[in-house]
């Protein structure tokens, strides 16, 4: 039998053509000539288009990238999909399984992952973007499949046909995974855009591939990126679209804080001398890198560090009021009985309603074992209020929460519909409420209607 004219095979995150030198390169998608190694080479996501070609030009080869066969994944239970999971899977396989589904949070991302790994039939790396949803995932596809699974990543080193894995550690392991995988599921994934998360992208051979996200949009225009690393964007439904029947229904509400007249002095003072400094220096804060460039040129002066402070002082009393914390008050009074979520900018902010409230709270700070308990203890109605700064505004499983209160926040649009999200998992007829408190007359009310530039806020 004759020998194939060329030879695949996967190398450190790339494919090398073997069969080809510097001066026969038939315009093989992606493939370059390496001149440390004599080799032509392509990264490793373009192994799909490359065995294309080869096909489509009826030019022999040998596979020796793919280290996985076709596996079959029968679902454990039988469970009915909405209707836009439906449609979410179907535009995905008609897209050749390569793109992005986009559905709010409690719509049934995860439901329509596994429905795409049966139907991808290939073995599959679940990526997500912390250990928290990695074990989420990895009790899920428990239930799902009648398979092992795989953990990689915090303390686990399980490499099987079925894995689950975080952004950290696929992109810092392609090397040794990156041919053993048919599908790539990227949870959340507008977290895979940039120079080291879309490794884990860039380095797989997966012709197969899903992202999951509610909210794919970057400010920084990133996930553009999502085209190349993923696919296009198959399949888009908001809240606005879902909301009463597969969503609890929701309503939100804004409440000013005020400063005291001392309060106002200061704000106003401190205020004078941060943007006086910003037009002595030149720098517009609207500009890309201008956050930077404050910086630099505040530690270069006395009079920079001094407008750094004013800084410092005058966003501190917008997002932290100490107004805000009456206004909380009377909304825990109000909401007794209801499951309440309170969503704060800073840590220092939510230890203090820690302390004055006498509720949990969960920080970047806490312990996993004690974060588990939190939730499961809220969720079941022993703890009614957990307080909060950044940790949970996505990935996490918190059906009963029915009130959100969000004390300050950046102005984000992801962060803000994300903690909207966190309480719109339909129970029975629930309707949920999300409170914004305001200080009134500061920079936060331009913060406030910046990140509230989605439809979910405007009833469109």
């Amino acid at each position: 039998m004759t020998e194939p004219a060329y030879r695949l095979t996967f190398e450190a995150g790339s494919v090398v053509v073997h069969g080809l030198d510097e001066a026969n390169t038939p315009n093989v998608p992606g493939v370059k000539f390496d001149p440390r190694t004599k080799q032509q080479r392509a990264e490793a996501i373009w192994y799909r288009h490359i065995v294309a070609f080869l096909r489509k030009a009826s030019l022999p080869f040998a596979d020796e990238a793919r280290d996985y066969k076709i596996a079959k994944w029968p679902l454990r239970v039988e469970k009915q999909a909405f209707p836009h999971q439906i449609e979410g899977l179907e535009a995905w396989v008609k897209a050749d399984k390569l793109g992005v589904v986009v559905l709010p949070t409690g719509t049934g991302k995860t439901h329509l992952a596994n429905l795409a790994i049966n139907a991808a039939e290939r073995p599959t790396l679940v990526i997500t973007p912390t250990i928290d949803l990695m074990n989420q995932w990895y009790d899920e596809l428990m239930l799902c499949f009648e398979s092992e699974v795989g953990l990689f990543g915090g303390g686990y080193n399980e490499i099987k046909p079925l894995t689950v894995t975080t952004y950290d550690s696929a992109y810092q392991n392609v090397e040794r995974m990156g041919n053993k995988f048919g599908l790539l599921v990227f949870d959340e994934c507008h977290h895979l855009p940039g120079p080291t998360y879309a490794l884990s992208a860039i380095g797989s051979i997966a012709p197969f591939r899903l992202g999951l996200t509610a909210t794919p949009e970057r400010a920084d225009n990133a996930h553009e990126q999502l085209d190349q690393l993923i696919g296009p964007i198959v399949y888009r439904r908001e809240i606005t679209q879902l909301r009463g029947q597969f969503l609890a229904d929701y309503r939100v509400e804004t409440m000013f804080a005020d400063l005291s007249p001392d309060e106002r002095q200061l704000y106003d003072d401190s205020r004078l001398v941060y943007r006086e400094f910003l037009s002595s220096t030149g720098i517009d804060m609207r500009r890309p890198g201008a956050w930077g460039q404050f910086l630099m040129a505040a530690y270069r002066s006395p009079e920079g560090r001094q407008a750094y402070l004013a800084y410092r002082t005058q966003r501190t009393l917008a997002l932290a009021a100490p107004a805000k914390l009456k206004i909380l008050e009377r909304l825990l009074e109000c909401h007794n009985g209801d499951r309440v979520i309170i969503f704060t900018n800073d840590n220092k902010t939510v230890y203090e309603i820690a302390r004055r409230f006498l509720v949990p709270v969960i920080t970047h700070q806490t312990k996993i074992k004690e974060r588990r308990e939190v939730l499961l203890r809220f969720n079941n109605g022993s703890y009614p209020i957990v307080a909060t700064s950044k940790v949970l505004n996505e990935g996490v499983n918190v059906p009963e929460a029915n009130v959100a209160i969000i004390l300050s926040g950046s102005g984000s649009v992801r962060e803000h519909v994300q903690r909207l999200g966190r309480i719109l998992r339909k129970t029975g007829d629930k309707e949920a409420i999300l409170y914004e408190v305001i200080t009134r007359g500061t920079v936060e009310e331009f913060t406030s209607s910046r990140r509230r530039q989605h439809s979910a806020y405007s009833g469109d």
